[in-house]
């Protein structure tokens, strides 16, 4: 059996800018598996780039060495996307097939509102000489790997992977307005997801939390909606590139998070209401004590109106200590008929999500 090594080392952007330029690099579109990116992808690298995170490596392939240049050659086998974008970025030339149609995008105020709506040449010298001087974690294989061998290594690599869930999928479709909102309120609110024991590690990694973050921004807009992917997913569309109740949103989301910690302790918060179907009838139930809830929609694809400004109320004493005392009958399976066959029946559905929140606010029996 042949041992392939690959040399694993660093590349600045500018070595690839450098190496497009004297016709030493090769985007090989055999090894291209995926639809070409979106403009909302394409900003949201360079704007990972600027902040100097991580992406995923690129793998390389050393070629034979051009006879009549006297230069090492070498093609893109996996990163094409992420090379093809920031080299449209830096200069639109230094692609063959430039299309500007396809090809040409600017830095979106969404991911970054100092840098949004510049091209490179707009960008501050600061940030041009920043993106210049990322360097690309690159693994390359050596000149005598063929196209076969290539196409083996990545269904091998491929085959070891867990199917991605239905937040991961979104997480690669969308990069737009309501997409950063939601990961922004779930990390901000990540040591409490922990502290509570909602998520396990795993699934967190997995973004569940954010999916949940999601529903309650839903929640906020919409009232108690069932949960199936498909209005998620149309949420994530509708307010992609406008969203102009995200202030409110947040305000309120944080708010009622805040009542949450400040009226029960972490680990009554675990024992009670720990899992996600019980917290999010405890951040229904306190948020529609706190803010008007919206009743259900009577069509599930209906955009919402936009949210008027809202100031809180307060919360009675005798209203958290029913929250707690339900709570607890929950955890003990101490509750009416209804309630327990909403707890043990498909508790993704608006009219049993409807029946735990109005058990705990006192209003089923």
């Amino acid at each position: 059996m042949k041992e392939l090594q690959t040399l694993r080392t660093q590349y600045r952007v500018a070595d690839f800018v450098s190496w497009m330029r004297e016709g030493s690099l090769r985007l090989n579109p055999n090894f291209q598996r995926r639809p070409v990116w979106k403009k909302g992808a394409k900003s949201y690298l360079i704007d990972t780039i600027v902040r100097g995170l991580p992406v995923p490596i690129i793998f390389l392939r050393d070629l034979r060495t051009d006879i009549k240049t006297l230069k090492p050659q070498r093609d893109v086998v996996d990163g094409q996307q992420r090379i093809r974008t920031i080299l449209s970025f830096i200069d639109p030339h230094l692609v063959p097939d430039f299309d500007r149609a396809r090809d040409e995008f600017t830095i979106s105020e969404v991911h970054n509102e100092e840098l949004g709506n510049k091209s490179f040449d707009d960008l501050p010298k600061e940030y041009r000489q920043r993106i210049l001087d990322y360097q690309f974690s690159v693994h390359s294989f050596p000149a005598d790997t063929d196209d076969r061998e290539i196409l083996q290594i990545f269904a091998r690599m491929n085959s070891t992977g867990v199917k991605l869930n239905a937040q991961e999928l979104r997480n690669a479709e969308f990069f737009g307005r309501f997409k950063t909102q939601a990961y922004e309120l779930a990390a901000e609110q990540l040591n409490r997801w922990r502290e509570w024991g909602i998520f396990t590690p795993d699934q967190i990694a997995r973004m569940n939390e954010v999916e949940l973050t999601s529903e309650f921004m839903l929640l906020i807009m919409h009232g108690v909606m069932e949960k199936d992917n498909k209005t998620i997913n149309g949420f994530y569309e509708n307010f992609d590139k406008t969203f102009n109740d995200a202030k409110e949103v947040a305000k309120r989301l944080r708010r009622v998070f805040d009542t949450i910690e400040s009226s029960f302790g972490s680990q009554e918060i675990h024992e009670r209401f720990g899992n996600r179907t019980m917290f999010y009838a405890l951040f229904t139930a306190i948020y529609s004590l706190q803010y008007t809830l919206l009743p259900l929609p009577k069509k599930r694809a209906e955009v919402p109106a936009r949210l008027q400004p809202e100031s809180p109320s307060g919360l009675k004493v005798q209203m958290i200590e029913r929250i707690r005392d339900a709570g607890g009958r929950i955890s003990h399976e101490n509750v009416p008929q209804r309630v327990f066959k909403a707890l043990r029946g498909a508790t993704t559905h608006a009219s049993e999500r409807q029946v735990l929140v109005r058990f705990l606010t006192g209003q089923e029996e």
